[in-house]
């Protein structure tokens, strides 16, 4: 059973910076694809970051340059590295994963099997 638990969530300052951890546990090797996605209230679930089977990197047009993707291997933990952080990033973050996902597909909810609890971001003005 993959399962997925985040922490890192909290409150800052425009400007700020937070880093995101979303442990992994289930898979019997590294080669997983996964990603991060954020829901703001009101709003549908957006693909933030993801990373696939051979460590390529994706982002968002509106995180590029201020966002970093990671992974882990020896500790199965995926990472997301939130520098100037503006108050449109505010949000709940959640990790998504699963073995393969269609190419160019990375921000597709339906692509992820497995998914976390969230966890809440919230940036002030």
């Amino acid at each position: 059973q993959v399962q997925l638990v985040e922490s890192g969530g909290g409150s800052v300052q425009a400007g700020g910076s937070l880093r995101l951890s979303c442990a992994v546990s289930g898979y019997t090797d590294s080669r997983y694809c996964v990603g991060w996605f954020r829901q703001a209230p009101g709003k549908e679930r957006e693909g933030v970051a993801s990373i696939d089977r051979d460590g390529s990197t994706r982002y968002a047009d509106s995180v590029k340059g201020r966002f970093t993707i990671s992974k882990d291997n020896d500790k199965n933990t995926l990472y997301l590295q939130m520098n100037s952080l503006k108050p449109e990033d505010t949000a709940m973050y959640y990790c998504a994963s699963d073995v393969w996902i269609t190419p160019g597909s990375w921000d597709a909810e339906v692509e992820y099997m497995y998914w976390g609890q969230g966890t809440q971001v919230t940036v002030a003005s």
